[in-house]
């Protein structure tokens, strides 16, 4: 059973696999701070606010301590119940730029595959009447 795992390790999808998913950790990092340090800030700013990820919704008791606290971390580790829409909207725009980078990455791969060659269409069969007549022209040519 050893083997057989290793032989499934050692297998170039799976390495190919291990690296993706290192590389894409990595490339997540980028992009989320790329979209909570300069993205997010300047849609904020458009939008009237300087912190776009602590607008939130309060849905029930705030604790005394806590009462007057516009801090969307600290509320929500104290277990107040919050519609974090501003962390939505962060994470959706991650997601976006993702998503975009991966479908520009897969389009440049694409191009620069070679296209397949595709086999000339078949020449369509003809009618059977047609074959026929073509015989009978073909037999008596040959008598003549």
């Amino acid at each position: 059973m050893l083997k057989e795992f290793r032989i499934f390790i050692a297998r170039g999808n799976v390495l190919d696999l291990a690296v993706a998913v290192i590389i894409g950790a990595a490339f997540g990092k980028i992009v989320s701070s790329l979209t909570d340090d300069i993205l997010m800030p300047l849609i904020g700013k458009l939008f009237g606010g300087l912190d776009f990820s602590s607008y939130f919704i309060v849905l029930g008791e705030v604790p005394a301590a806590l009462a007057n606290s516009s801090d969307y971390a600290a509320l929500k580790k104290a277990g107040v119940p919050l519609l974090g829409y501003g962390a939505f909207l962060t994470v959706a725009v991650n997601f976006l730029i993702v998503a975009f980078i991966i479908f520009m990455i897969i389009r440049s791969v694409n191009r620069m595959m070679p296209k397949p060659e595709t086999a000339p269409p078949a020449p369509a069969e003809e009618p059977a009447d047609i074959a026929l007549l073509r015989e009978i022209r073909d037999q008596l040519r040959q008598k003549s």
